[in-house]
């Protein structure tokens, strides 16, 4: 499949570029049907980017907001994607839009990811926006090297959930959607910073397994071009 790719001359520039086009594409879906969905990543890129969009002037009262992925942790955590979201994004005009998590209270992850199936289910698919980010290893979502349901996660065959994924790198057990979830979305960006990412999104488009840097299955088979936005 092929990207899009959006060079920026520092972060600042990337979070107020990434959120015009954001908030361009989560306008016309709600032009067009009333509502928008919005999922996106955890980690420290993003931060910059959902203090800007926090600002910009759309119809929040009408977007649904939720996670790519989380760990099984609880939303006062600190290494909760849920938190993140909460401080950066759900601020200001955006303060608006409705946010549905993943995490939620159950005897083990793969209990909790049951239920953010069944409740993300009424945000409708396929999804207007979709943030992903992408770590050193390759990893995007909590598609991680050597996971345990990696595999399942991966395949074109699995349908639309969430589901748990543990795995050496990732720490806590994780709840992610699956890659038949995310790869079709309106908008589906690939936000990087940094020269070392760029060089690990360079490994990835060269010759190589899935399994070992997961981020090919969306560069490869995504249905919608990935616009892949960067800034050194």
């Amino acid at each position: 499949m092929t990207s899009r790719f959006h060079s920026f001359s520092n972060g600042p520039a990337l979070a107020e570029g990434l959120a015009d086009a954001v908030a361009a594409a989560l306008s016309k879906a709600i032009a067009e049907r009333g509502k928008a969905s919005l999922v996106v990543s955890g980690g420290s890129t993003p931060k910059a980017f959902f203090k800007a969009l926090s600002t910009r002037d759309i119809a929040w009262d009408k977007v649904i907001v939720t996670l790519v992925d989380e760990r099984f942790v609880p939303a006062d955590n600190p290494r909760s994607n849920h938190q993140l979201v909460a401080d950066n994004l759900l601020q200001n005009v955006a303060a608006r839009a409705q946010f549905m998590p993943l995490y939620h209270a159950a005897a083990t992850a793969a209990e909790a990811a049951v239920i953010a199936t069944r409740e993300t289910a009424a945000i409708g698919c396929p999804f207007d926006v979709a943030i992903l980010g992408m770590g050193t290893d390759g990893h995007t979502a909590s598609f991680f090297p050597g996971g345990t349901n990696l595999a399942q996660a991966l395949s074109a065959g699995t349908p639309r959930s969430v589901i748990e994924m543990e795995a050496e790198g990732a720490g806590e057990p994780r709840l992610t959607f699956t890659f038949s979830s995310l790869q079709d979305a309106g908008l589906l960006v690939l936000h990087i910073e940094g020269q070392g990412k760029k060089d690990v999104l360079d490994r990835a488009n060269e010759t190589g397994e899935e399994t070992d840097m997961p981020i090919r299955a969306m560069l490869r088979r995504a249905e919608t071009p990935i616009d892949i936005y960067w800034a050194p």
